[in-house]
């Protein structure tokens, strides 16, 4: 997927400006820190990140794609604050995961989550790749 970064803009940092993808699109709903009994994994910002980023691969995985099929990611937290105090240890684990693959991101910070203890939900935009392409 090529990815879009005009001069005009600041460079970005940790994320992409555009990008450019063809195949069938996957929208993954918005993902948890949940373990695959629907728990949270605990009560820390970076667990949940780094669990509710591997659910949303997994649904990626499912629909064969990779982590690089990821053209879109949107982040919501619950409190800005903790997000940037856990960064260096989420860049590690985004970095892990995701290895230099930096889509089209976006943080939003809410009030709340549905799931009451999350303070983390990400949902993305997936291009996969269709087989009856060359």
């Amino acid at each position: 997927m090529p990815i879009i970064n005009p001069p005009a803009l600041a460079p970005p940092r940790g994320y992409s400006h555009g990008v450019v993808g063809r195949g069938r699109v996957l929208f993954v709903a918005g993902q948890v820190g949940w373990n695959g009994e629907g728990r949270l994994v605990g009560d820390g910002f970076a667990q949940q990140f780094e669990q509710a980023l591997a659910n949303v691969i997994s649904v990626v995985a499912e629909a064969g794609g990779t982590p690089e099929s990821i053209a879109r990611l949107t982040i919501y937290v619950v409190d800005k604050a903790e997000y940037v105090e856990a960064q260096r240890t989420i860049g590690a684990q985004y970095r892990a995961r995701m290895g230099r693959h930096y889509p089209a991101m976006t943080l939003v910070e809410v009030k709340s989550l549905l799931e009451d203890g999350a303070k983390v939900e990400i949902e993305a935009t997936a291009l996969i790749a269709d087989e009856r392409q060359p």
